[in-house]
């Protein structure tokens, strides 16, 4: 009994952190998401007004984090740092430069995500509540229920968001004491943004494919090549960075003669086709607008190319994109439907290229009807069996390898 009411105390302070870190996520993915899609607007309205720039804002993007950055330019890393007890919370100055030099490399046409700066600016904001002296001793489960908030907050998501969060940091490891707290600051952090006014994609499915041996046979197969392009993706990004910071270890070199050649490779290719978040493919897969067969590795290569360059962001989103327009291209070759192959290119490359399995899953249904999950089930399958490959996030660690 003793043990029992130490836990639920333990649940009851996480419990309250989680409402208060919630609504200050939610608040700060509202500012940060709407800001974002206002800047993206500018690009697309005028990108040879703005795209020809991006190697000017990369200077300015690396000379804010040398100025002023100190750890912050470690980003994700930071979060890893703490899940590993090497550092009990996230420098606070990392919020407005991440924010800040994210909407420099959108406005200016980098190839990027947005969900690294949610789940930093939760991450963040919950770490820091280890000033308070009934929650200093909790820097690892505050990390978790701001994560998810950040992730909840800016994609709406907040179920995928409670499993994201729960499973990124150590794969194998999925910490369900945590449920309740995680789950709370993921839905209050959504359900804040979206009152806001934060925008949301969502997409209902459709799809009455019978479960048949070939049926499911083909699904496996898709989720085979999906599992293929996320590690391409995971392990291009790790060469990439490694191999440029031999080649120009000095930071304004790299980014400014990167992003003045990304500038030109953006405007002749669409004329900024592949810049930004890419929901210009993702709303193209899914509404039958044309999909080029190269579009998904075009925004593959030119995204790992901006985020090693030193531009700000994160991956996710490309991600989704990248998934959707290969699943449209896939979907004739295993004569499925095209909608749904796309669905399942979006969860499946970002399952595959951040080694999770059960917030993507999720993300299926909460995104295009949990009626589709039983595809992506199958599809995830497969995509787990790949989890021993580098993500993109290489600080993570294996939990599996000890049962091996």
């Amino acid at each position: 009994m003793k043990l029992q009411g130490h836990y639920y105390r333990h649940l009851l302070n996480l419990e309250i952190a989680a409402l208060l870190i919630g609504v200050l996520a939610g608040i700060l993915d509202a500012l940060f998401g709407g800001i974002l899609l206002f800047v993206s607007n500018i690009r697309v309205q005028f990108p040879y007004w703005t795209i020809p720039f991006l190697g000017l804002a990369g200077l300015l993007i690396v000379f804010l984090y040398q100025r002023f950055g100190d750890d912050s330019i470690k980003g994700m890393g930071l979060v890893f740092e703490v899940e590993h007890g090497q550092r009990k919370k996230i420098p606070k100055r990392l919020v407005p430069l991440v924010i800040l030099t994210t909407w420099l490399t959108h406005l200016f046409g980098g190839s990027a995500g947005r969900e690294g700066v949610a789940v930093q600016l939760g991450a963040t904001i919950a770490t820091t509540l280890t000033a308070l002296r009934f929650l200093k001793d909790y820097s690892k489960e505050l990390l978790v229920i701001g994560m998810a908030a950040g992730f909840g907050g800016l994609f709406q998501t907040p179920m995928a968001a409670t499993f994201f969060a729960l499973e990124i940091l150590v794969i194998g490891k999925i910490r369900f004491q945590l449920f309740l707290p995680v789950f709370t600051a993921a839905f209050i952090a959504s359900q804040t943004s979206y009152s806001l006014g934060l925008e949301k994609f969502n997409h209902l499915i459709q799809s009455d494919v019978s479960l048949d041996f070939l049926t499911v046979g083909k699904l496996l197969l898709a989720g085979l090549f999906f599992a293929l392009v996320g590690k391409l993706f995971a392990i291009s990004l790790l060469f990439l960075k490694g191999k440029l910071a031999k080649i120009a270890p000095n930071p304004y070199l790299k980014i400014a003669i990167g992003g003045l050649i990304l500038s030109l490779i953006f405007l002749i290719l669409e004329h900024g086709r592949y810049s930004g978040l890419g929901t210009n493919l993702i709303e193209a897969s899914f509404l039958g607008n044309k999909i080029y067969v190269y579009d998904w590795i075009l925004k593959l290569f030119l995204t790992v190319v901006t985020i090693s360059l030193g531009f700000q962001g994160g991956e996710v989103t490309p991600l989704f994109s990248i998934g959707a327009s290969f699943g449209v291209v896939l979907a004739p070759t295993l004569g499925l439907p095209i909608e749904l192959l796309a669905a399942l290119g979006y969860v499946g490359v970002f399952a595959s290229a951040t080694n999770t399995i059960l917030g993507p899953l999720l993300i299926m249904g909460e995104v295009f009807g949990f009626a589709n999950t039983p595809y992506a089930f199958i599809v995830l399958v497969i995509v787990s069996c790949l989890q021993f490959l580098p993500s993109i996030y290489p600080l993570q660690k294996h939990s599996i390898a000890k049962d091996l």
